[in-house]
């Protein structure tokens, strides 16, 4: 039996399935775009004549508290926030707050004003 637009169910599902071999396609594609990854562990400004101070064993003061949550950021946008982890004597971030897609789209539109 044939749709309005003159389409057999068979046709139809054959359509559907091709649509989705497309889409497959497509998120392959998408999945093989490389990201930056970045965390922050705090920020600070310093002078010119500061930063040529600087040595092996200096300190800089950062403007974080120790246990402060992280930033985790995918091509310098915040996506996330997290901990610091030890994983086989390596570092790793543990993710305690993930920024909503909403909330990315409108920090990105907040950027552009």
């Amino acid at each position: 039996m044939a749709d309005e637009n003159g389409t057999t169910e068979e046709e139809s599902g054959e359509i559907e399935e091709r649509t989705e071999e497309q889409e497959a396609r497509e998120l392959d594609f998408i999945l093989d775009i490389p990201l930056e990854l970045s965390v922050e562990l705090g920020k600070t400004k310093m002078l010119v004549n500061d930063l040529l101070q600087l040595g092996q064993g200096s300190i800089i003061e950062l403007n974080k508290l120790a246990g402060e949550p992280l930033e985790v950021y995918i091509n310098r946008k915040l996506i996330a926030r997290g901990e610091v982890v030890v994983v086989n004597e390596k570092f790793g971030v543990r993710l305690t707050d993930v920024i909503t897609p909403i909330d990315r789209v409108k920090s990105l539109a907040s950027e552009e004003q």
